[in-house]
């Protein structure tokens, strides 16, 4: 079908050396720059539309139609679910020392998380 593994976000580790797209099939993939898919992360229960790496590299961050972010290690283990948003999650970004985590979700609000997974603030409108 047409549009299946429709790609709605992509995002470069911090030593450029590989790439991950986000998609519509509800997965995240990690891609070397030869093109070689090195990991398939699954897990989100809709389709996934943002994805970024924390800036050491070493955890990735998915954002959900299925309202949550996901936190994954680079060999496709889910370390941790963050929910709390009422709405589709539209992407998700790290601060530059990838301490906290932010969220902006179709729910009017920005949520920021901890390390641990705990929520610190919501910004709402």
């Amino acid at each position: 079908m047409v549009g299946e593994s429709l790609v709605n976000s992509v995002a470069f580790s911090p030593d450029g050396e590989t790439a991950a797209t986000a998609s519509v099939e509800k997965t995240v993939k990690l891609w070397n720059l030869e093109g070689k898919l090195l990991q398939t992360l699954i897990g989100h229960n809709d389709r996934v539309n943002g994805v970024v790496f924390s800036p050491d590299g070493e955890t990735i961050a998915t954002a959900s139609d299925d309202n949550t972010v996901k936190l994954w290690n680079l060999e496709g283990k889910l370390l941790q679910t963050l929910t709390g948003h009422k709405d589709r999650v539209n992407s998700v970004a790290f601060n530059p020392d990838g301490e906290t985590t932010a969220t902006a979700s179709a729910d009017e609000t920005v949520k920021l998380w901890n390390q641990q997974g705990k929520l610190l603030q919501t910004l709402i409108g």
